[in-house]
């Protein structure tokens, strides 16, 4: 019989992971281009050069989880407190120095944290998923990933709502993200504790602790269909701003549109965490990548003022993007299960991949569109909405292709679960 254990705190925990994650994406840019005058291209390239530090910093991090598996909690509490305070300095401060200097320190200090909280909470996630009987991947994954849905969901409204009532939102917005930290991390206290493995393990300090995950061919080709199922998000969520506010002539619906994509997602995700229990984790996954083509192909075609068409998008690409944060992380912690070492370790290539695809985006869209001639908040040639219906609708098509492709040809280990 499956045990009965809470997993609430585990959603509150994953909101407030989440809200520092993708929104951040959403907000800082056009909040540094409207508050500060910031470039588009300087921005684009200095997230490049942040996420690029992930290189070395995820996999780092990856082994300080699983080095500090006795002191875990205490690490824990470290990065959450971290993360508000570069959160208040973000969107709370006047810039001290150079505006872009500062949106480059506050950020390596957020996605510091966010990225071993990530990397340590998943990893956690092993061990839990354990004690809740043979589909507890999957059921942690439904509790865990419906959580980090709705913080994703709050955080890209938050400061749109916000901003009816105050004159400075993103005051509001930081300061509620550092309440959730603190209430968050109290929630969790209890469990950091090791079930699976003894906290006394110390691992060694080189690269051995990846060599499990890399030498099995499953856990390699999982970590690939992660970095290219994640490309269409990082392409849509940098640039879906931009498409709502000067494609669809639409300023002022950017807030209720992300509150319906991210709502959906939240609704979807158990949903797919049942239809992976009846019909398998990888079925139900490639139906969810067929159901964001077929959204954003018809996202191609929009034009000014197709605001209901672009909302039925916003609800199907949201179904679908509960799938790829459920199923996946899902399937990749089952089979670090059964691999049965350096969790932690694994889960920081994973975030590594899910950054790298982030990275690649702010490097390359951002620039393109500025070279393009489009510029935000102004009126804009024909030319430049081509080029930005492009990147946000047409490119995420392609890209998805190549992860349904992957997949199909990828030989689970769910016939033996």
């Amino acid at each position: 019989m499956t045990p009965k254990v809470a997993l609430w705190p585990w959603s509150l925990f994953a909101a407030m992971i989440a809200a520092a994650g993708l929104p951040i994406y959403i907000h800082a840019p056009k909040f540094y281009v409207d508050s500060y005058g910031t470039g588009l291209t300087a921005l684009g390239l200095t997230l490049a050069a942040l996420r690029l530090i992930d290189v070395v910093q995820d996999p780092l991090l990856g082994w300080l989880a699983e080095a500090g598996r006795k002191r875990r909690a205490t690490l824990v509490w470290g990065a959450a407190m971290i993360m508000a305070f570069a959160m208040t300095g973000l969107f709370a401060v006047t810039p001290p120095i150079a505006p872009l200097a500062w949106f480059a320190v506050t950020l390596i200090l957020l996605f510091s944290g966010f990225s071993f909280l990530t990397i340590v909470f998943y990893a956690q996630g092993v061990d839990k998923a354990a004690q809740l009987g043979p589909k507890g991947h999957f059921r942690l994954a439904g509790w865990r990933e419906t959580g980090s849905l709705l913080g994703v969901s709050v955080a890209a409204v938050a400061p749109v709502a916000l901003g009816s009532l105050t004159a400075s939102p993103f005051t509001g917005f930081a300061a509620g993200f550092a309440v959730l930290a603190l209430v968050a991390t109290l929630a969790m206290r209890g469990e950091w504790g090791s079930a699976s493995r003894q906290a006394t393990d110390t691992p060694t300090a080189d690269l051995s602790l990846f060599r499990p995950i890399l030498a099995d061919p499953l856990a390699r080709r999982l970590l690939l269909i992660a970095l290219l199922n994640a490309a269409p998000v990082a392409v849509t969520s940098t640039l879906f701003l931009f498409f709502v506010e000067s494609r669809l002539n639409a300023p002022g619906l950017e807030g209720p549109l992300l509150l319906l994509f991210f709502l959906s997602a939240a609704a979807s995700a158990p949903v797919w965490s049942r239809s992976a229990a009846r019909f398998g984790a990888k079925r139900s996954l490639l139906a969810a990548m067929a159901l964001a083509i077929a959204a954003f192909l018809w996202a191609v075609a929009l034009r000014e003022g197709d605001i209901i068409p672009f909302a039925l998008i916003c609800a199907a690409s949201g179904a679908a993007l509960g799938a790829d944060l459920t199923l996946l992380p899902a399937l990749f912690a089952r089979r670090l299960g059964r691999l049965g070492k350096g969790e932690g370790a694994a889960f920081g290539l994973w975030s590594f991949m899910s950054k790298l695809s982030l990275a690649l985006a702010a490097a390359s869209l951002l620039p393109a569109l500025q070279a393009a001639g489009f510029t935000p908040g102004t009126e804009n040639t024909q030319e430049a909405l081509f080029a930005l219906t492009l990147l946000y609708a047409a490119l995420p098509c392609a890209l998805k292709l190549l992860a349904i492709t992957l997949l199909a040809f990828t030989e689970t280990d769910e016939a033996t679960a």
